[in-house]
């Protein structure tokens, strides 16, 4: 019966950054975790994910979910026009094109 009072899912547009505010705190390993795929999907190969300066809650959250990341190659506060300690900018491995590397496994004969 909980579900009747959880709000509908919203699609969020993938850009190169997120803005955390919008979301509830809890809700917030599960938003990171979709954008990063999302956003590697697509073709990007750095984001920043704006969590707020405040006392470093929502920072620490970040990091660690980037740290576990796979494809997460490096992350590092963002610079000052970018938000600084407020925003975390993660560089993301490009995603494996496996038709491509079955093409190329056949072509070397």
């Amino acid at each position: 019966m909980s579900d009747e009072h959880e709000p509908d899912p919203v699609e969020v547009e993938i850009t190169e950054a997120i803005d955390l505010h919008v979301f509830a705190p809890r809700d917030i390993p599960a938003v990171v975790e979709g954008y990063l795929e999302a956003a590697r999907e697509r073709g990007f190969r750095e984001v920043r994910l704006i969590h707020g300066k405040g006392k470093g809650f929502q920072r620490g959250r970040v990091r660690e979910i980037l740290e576990a990341c796979p494809f997460v190659t490096d992350y590092f506060d963002a610079p000052p026009a970018r938000g600084f300690w407020g925003a975390t900018v993660a560089r993301l491995s490009p995603p494996v094109d496996t038709d491509e590397d079955e093409g190329q496994e056949g072509s070397e004969s």
